[in-house]
């Protein structure tokens, strides 16, 4: 275990976990190169989205790692990277005051952002729609909220986790981004979300496949542990495969360069390959980081094809 002084800075940065804001970045990044590409682009909008999605992420980590320490699944035998919570780096009173504190600074982002957007956009259907366009950004950012913390108190024990990834990680950021930056959606933007939520999504089948055992025991009924191993492996090669199919889609929109995404799949196919040799146990943790950078390897393929196209 590692030895980190209670409530530290240090304590608060393993915390956040770092590695994962890779998850809460790539729908505003890639979206925001296809605004770019539609010639929308707006860059002070596109970096308060990001940090709203940063702050977000954190929130929720956060959140995962006090209520998994109070229902006991942080134990022992758990096979993931170590808990702030359960390693006693952090109190459970301070990580509530670090939960209100990263929502709080989440909703001021996300609403100056949000403002700022509107009101100088460009778009007619923006200016004369704008009370309609406020309320569904408001129920957005609300469902934000509640999702983080129905998904670690509720959800993912009842197998609706890939569900709410596609959702909250592909289709709501994706749009969301993009209607901010340009004031209108495009089919490529529907695209984009389902592949964009596809391949993130391949970071937590692969977290359920880990520990489809333990998750079995506290009575976590992921799609995982429920279908077993076989289905996690395919499941996650799957996943990539769709994602990119579903970029590749936006060839069919101008996008000529789309395809240049198939690259993924090699990377993909040989972590997938290595995940289903070590099959079990702590050495999967090195296939989460391996499957993080493939996610940023897709996410750097699909800016740098959106942005060929208009070269």
């Amino acid at each position: 275990m590692e030895q980190v002084r209670k409530n530290s800075a240090r304590a608060w940065l393993l915390a956040a976990r770092p590695k994962t804001l890779s998850a809460a970045l790539i729908p505003v990044v890639t979206s925001s190169a296809l605004a770019f590409a539609s010639g929308s682009f707006r860059l002070l909008a596109a970096l308060g989205c990001m940090l709203f999605a940063a702050l977000m992420q954190i929130a929720a980590n956060f959140i995962n790692d006090l209520f998994d320490f109070l229902k006991g699944t942080d134990g022992e035998e758990r096979l993931g990277p170590e808990r702030a919570c359960a390693q006693g780096w952090i109190s459970p009173s301070s990580m509530k005051r670090g939960i209100a504190l990263m929502l709080v600074l989440a909703t001021i982002v996300g609403l100056a952002t949000f403002y700022a957007s509107l009101i100088t956009s460009p778009s007619a259907f923006v200016a004369d729609n704008l009370s309609l366009v406020t309320v569904y950004f408001l129920l957005v950012g609300l469902a934000c909220l509640v999702f983080a913390f129905l998904y670690t108190t509720l959800l993912s024990y009842c197998g609706l986790g890939d569900v709410l990834v596609y959702v909250f990680f592909g289709f709501v950021p994706v749009t969301g981004t993009y209607f901010l930056l340009t004031g209108r959606l495009i089919p490529e933007v529907w695209w984009l979300s389902a592949a964009v939520g596809l391949i993130t999504d391949t970071l937590l089948v692969l977290n359920n496949y880990r520990d489809r055992d333990t998750d079995r025991a506290c009575g976590k009924r992921t799609l995982i542990a429920v279908l077993g191993g076989c289905f996690g492996s395919g499941f996650y090669l799957l996943q990539g495969v769709f994602g990119v199919l579903c970029f590749s889609a936006l060839a069919f929109y101008g996008r000529l360069y789309a395809p240049l995404a198939m690259l993924y799949l090699l990377p993909h196919f040989l972590t997938w390959r290595e995940m289903v040799r070590i099959n079990r146990g702590r050495e999967l943790n090195k296939i989460l980081g391996k499957t993080s950078r493939n996610m940023l390897f897709f996410a750097c393929l699909a800016v740098l094809s959106l942005v060929f196209c208009i070269l």
